[in-house]
């Protein structure tokens, strides 16, 4: 009996958006914009709205990441739009959106460095190893043969509360941003550890 894949929001998401995106990847590939350089460009909006981030205009920083956002699923259209049938684009698009994260954790820490809150540097680092152990778990999943799309805070998930902590940093008194970077801290950890105990229960059953 086949396996049953749960399906996670950026899927749902993935699934209401389609139709609109095929007709925008199929206008720009007929443009001749290759794929991987809108993955490229959303490096660049990332690394500009990093620079904000880092000096402290946290709500510039967020309507940046926001505005570039459209750009995580335009590419996919393009390439398929195109009928990429190579790897690549793929392994790319993974590769510099953990370059994303590092980049928008380390502009977060270094503004809280120059603010000398060190708690909260120290739950940004948190927040980013936690992102990258949730990607992590999935790659080495998908390498001994589980495709893992489960856990509390997926891809989509972290940048909706990254752009909510940004966009909003205190609302009524009440530290958002605090409260956004706890969330991620601990809720990424402890979707990395789901992944890798999905992966374990899926192998051992497999064996069973």
């Amino acid at each position: 009996m086949a396996e049953q894949h749960p399906t996670t929001l950026t899927d749902r998401i993935r699934a209401l958006t389609g139709g609109f995106m095929t007709v925008i990847g199929t206008k720009l590939f007929k443009l001749g914009v290759h794929p991987d350089a809108v993955t490229l460009l959303g490096l660049v909006i990332v690394l500009i709205a990093s620079f904000f981030i880092g000096s402290g205009e946290l709500r510039i920083g967020g309507i940046i990441l926001l505005l570039g956002l459209p750009l995580d699923a335009v590419d996919g259209a393009v390439a398929r739009a195109m009928n990429r049938t190579d790897r690549f684009g793929e392994m790319l698009d993974s590769s510099l959106d953990r370059y994303a994260d590092g980049l928008i954790f380390a502009s977060l820490s270094y503004h809280f460095a120059v603010q000398d809150e060190f708690n909260l540097l120290v739950l940004a680092l948190a927040a980013l190893l936690g992102s990258f152990m949730v990607s992590y778990a999935r790659a080495r999943g998908e390498g001994v043969g589980v495709i893992v799309k489960i856990g509390l805070l997926s891809r989509m998930e972290r940048v909706a509360i990254i752009l909510g902590m940004l966009l909003a940093p205190t609302v009524w008194g009440v530290p958002v941003l605090e409260i956004g970077l706890w969330v991620l801290a601990i809720g990424a950890n402890f979707t990395a550890l789901q992944r890798i105990w999905y992966v374990y229960k899926t192998l051992k059953d497999r064996e069973g």
